[in-house]
């Protein structure tokens, strides 16, 4: 990025020298398992907090190759989130990567079954839509005023999740990883008959919940917010870097995101023993606030302030909106065959967000039959571990009360 003489602000095209952007970190050698594990955890926590030189394209790239206990080595793609979105960076990531059964194919990813209507269906939806066009109203001048508020005056509470203390993303970080059984959330999802975003969200919250009533009961109900992420182009799957740039590209590069603020349910006495109510309160909430337009009018209020006000007013209303919220979520779909770079087998698949202004975030990515998900966690603040077992509990409640136990499910 660099300054015109009228102050604005644009990117200019240079000349990338590979040997700034690769990194080859040393490590002491013929260490444990554990020692690299943790000398691992402690790498990426520095690399959170170092800052990106402003001379150069903002990327890099860190090649590990020491054993830890979940790998033979490690890559890791450093990228700044100006260069783009998830959608945009993911998509560039996979342009890099070929299949292991068959390179000469592309990667393919998991459709979106979309509901098809029949006549009858049709016509009573008709005659429910003038009270669902109001209600769509209500609720988006409702949610929609929620949202700006979020992002200028109201903030959550401080919890066992949220230290609520300037300059929160300028502390170490810690990242927490966990997969779960892609088939049984689709499991989950048949027998509630809800979306896989649905099972998602509520496993994460449900176990949120349990992770702040574990460290402290009387602040285990605070107000909380979850802000979580969409992506606003018509995703049907991933496009070439040369496709996305293209002027007037459906698919376009860049950063093309909004945001849902999703209150937490509170926990109550019956929860733990019936998990699913609370997957049932989160997912009313959900649908509540997916009945308006208060997502869309998000988006375009931050694409306004991009082209009218500049990019940095933009990340600085982003940025309040972080602040004010106790936790991030956000997922995106990933390829259905394994995955080789430069014919080494990609066992795993991660991607995480450092220095926001908050205590905690929780990235998900699909990859081959598992979700692999990345819990990022102010250090010192927040035990990763024990919220990761909570997280672990609480997909396997769910999973046994949905599943296991179909009979006692009433959504």
């Amino acid at each position: 990025m660099v300054t015109e003489k009228k102050g604005a602000r644009k990117w200019k095209q240079v000349e990338v020298n590979i040997e700034d952007h690769v990194k080859n970190p040393i490590f002491p050698a013929e260490q444990s398992l554990i020692f690299y594990d943790e000398y691992f955890s402690n790498y990426l926590s520095k690399l959170s907090m170092d800052p990106f030189q402003q001379n150069k394209p903002l990327w890099e790239i860190h090649l590990l190759k020491y054993p830890t206990s979940n790998a033979a080595g490690n890559l890791i793609f450093r990228l700044h989130h100006s260069l783009g979105d998830g959608y945009s960076l993911m998509g560039a990531l996979l342009s890099c990567l070929q299949r292991v059964d068959n390179p000469s194919l592309p990667l393919t990813f998991p459709s979106r079954q979309r509901t098809i209507l029949s006549t009858k269906n049709k016509a009573i939806n008709i005659v429910k839509c003038v009270p669902n066009v109001i209600m769509k109203l209500v609720n988006t001048v409702q949610d929609f005023g929620l949202s700006v508020l979020k992002s200028t005056l109201i903030e959550d509470d401080r919890t066992p999740i949220r230290s609520g203390d300037d300059g929160v993303e300028f502390r170490p970080i810690e990242i927490a990883t966990t997969t779960f059984s892609l088939e049984s959330i689709k499991q989950i999802k048949a027998n509630l008959k809800v979306t896989i975003n649905d099972v998602i969200t509520g496993v994460v919250l449900y176990g949120t919940r349990l992770y702040m009533q574990g460290i402290n009961k009387e602040t285990s109900n605070g107000k909380c917010t979850a802000l979580v992420l969409f992506n606003t182009r018509a995703v049907g799957g991933y496009k070439s870097v040369s496709e996305m740039i293209k002027p007037n590209s459906e698919m376009p590069w860049g950063n093309h995101f909004t945001f849902l603020p999703v209150s937490l349910p509170k926990l109550t006495s019956t929860d733990s023993l019936n998990p699913l109510g609370f997957v049932q309160n989160a997912r009313r909430i959900i649908k509540r606030q997916r009945n308006s337009a208060s997502v869309f009018l998000t988006g375009r209020l931050l694409e306004i302030l991009r082209k009218v006000e500049g990019p940095e007013t933009t990340a600085k209303y982003i940025h309040a909106t972080l602040k004010h919220t106790s936790m991030g979520i956000t997922n995106l779909i990933g390829p259905l065959e394994d995955m080789a770079l430069a014919n080494h087998p990609i066992k795993g698949l991660y991607f995480a967000v450092a220095g926001a202004p908050q205590s905690l975030s929780v990235t998900m990515v699909s990859y081959v039959d598992k979700l692999r998900v990345a819990i990022v966690v102010e250090k010192g603040f927040i035990d990763p571990n024990k919220l990761k077992s909570c997280i672990e509990y609480s997909f396997g409640t769910i999973f046994n009360a949905a599943v296991l136990k179909p009979s006692t499910v009433e959504i």
